[in-house]
Parts: C-alpha cells; sequence; structure tokens
C-alpha cells in the first residue's frame, strides 16, 4: 500500500480551510450588516464581546447558495444553530420530517415600524 504524500494532504486541506474562510466571511459580514443581532429562535441578543457565538443559517443547507439580499440566511447562536442541523440530519437519515411545534412568533414582524420611528 502506497503511503500518502502527506504535503500534498496538507495543501489540501489548508486550501480547503481557506476557501471556508474566505466564503464564510463573505457571507457572515453581509449577514451581520443586514439582520439585527438577535438569534432568530432563541431571541437571545447579541454584542460586540460575544457575537463570535451568533452564526450564520443557511435556510436551505446550501453553503453557496448566497444571495446578495440574505435571503437564504437568518441568523442563530451556536446552540440553536446545532439543533437546527441535528434536526436536518435526523430527517434526511430518517426520511421523516420532524412534526414538533412549529414556531409562530416572528421577532422581526414589526421591524420596519420600528427602525422608522423618531
Amino acid at each position: 500500500m502506497k503511503k500518502p504524500n502527506s504535503d500534498k494532504l496538507d495543501k489540501i486541506v489548508a486550501n480547503a480551510r481557506a476557501d471556508y474562510s474566505t466564503r464564510e466571511n463573505g457571507y457572515r459580514q453581509r449577514a451581520l450588516k443586514l439582520y439585527p443581532w438577535v438569534c432568530g429562535r432563541c431571541m437571545r441578543e447579541f454584542d460586540n464581546s460575544n457575537l463570535r457565538e451568533l452564526t450564520v443559517h443557511h435556510r436551505d443547507h446550501d453553503h453557496d447558495n448566497n444571495p446578495q439580499d440574505g435571503t437564504n440566511w437568518e441568523l442563530l447562536c451556536v446552540y440553536c444553530h446545532d439543533n437546527e442541523h441535528q434536526r436536518y440530519v435526523e430527517q434526511v437519515t430518517t426520511g421523516k420530517e420532524d412534526k414538533g411545534e412549529v414556531a409562530t412568533h416572528n421577532p422581526f414582524a414589526d421591524l420596519k415600524s420600528m427602525l422608522t420611528k423618531p
């Protein structure tokens, strides 16, 4: 069995990480400018001191689908983001959709009027 070339593997991993970082920074920065710094599930608020715990979730789970208007994104805290992905993995694995209670609260429903108030 031929031993893998570790230099080549290291380069592939480094390039993959750099590509991911570049892509993530681009849409993350746009999402943070578009949306309030609040988790879309648990409503936890964020500021500069803990902003690293607020992530960008792709609603369709396609990390390459990054429209400029942010329609495929939502901001989630790391815990809600992990939960969302776990639910998705379970759905794909079992073929069954989660029939749990659906959230009806929309924290941003009146956002436009709140932003335009004097």
